[in-house]
């Protein structure tokens, strides 16, 4: 369960990083919503994005991994999108704001695991 909330808390300051740092990307909730945008998050990456990876996987291979950035702006795109109806507050502007946004909430989840000791 610890590790669990932990990967949330991961999620969370992931986005809010992405959010500072990525013009095109915005949060107008209060701060407790981006935590609920967190687990959103975790789980379309752990019910969704394995499909769209496994049949992307071609277009995957041939970019030699490139195109699991457009994956993974995918599925920050589907959660900005889920959060409208959830009145959590996120949006992203269109597909090169979810890309850069993607890169930062993948760098930010990688340093922050590695320094929690979290395992994925």
């Amino acid at each position: 369960m610890t590790n669990f909330i932990l990967h949330i808390m991961i999620n969370a300051l992931a986005i809010a990083a992405a959010v500072s740092l990525v013009d095109g990307i915005e949060f107008t909730g209060e701060w407790w919503k981006i935590i609920i945008i967190g687990l959103v998050f975790g789980l379309i990456n752990t019910l969704i994005k394995p499909f769209v990876t496994f049949f992307s996987l071609p277009l995957i291979v041939l970019t030699l991994g490139i195109f699991t950035i457009v994956v993974n702006a995918l599925m920050l795109m589907l959660t900005a999108y889920l959060s409208n109806p959830l009145d959590l507050g996120l949006s992203v502007a269109g597909f090169w704001p979810a890309c850069w946004g993607a890169i930062i909430v993948s760098i930010v989840s990688i340093l922050l695991s590695w320094v929690s000791g979290a395992k994925r």
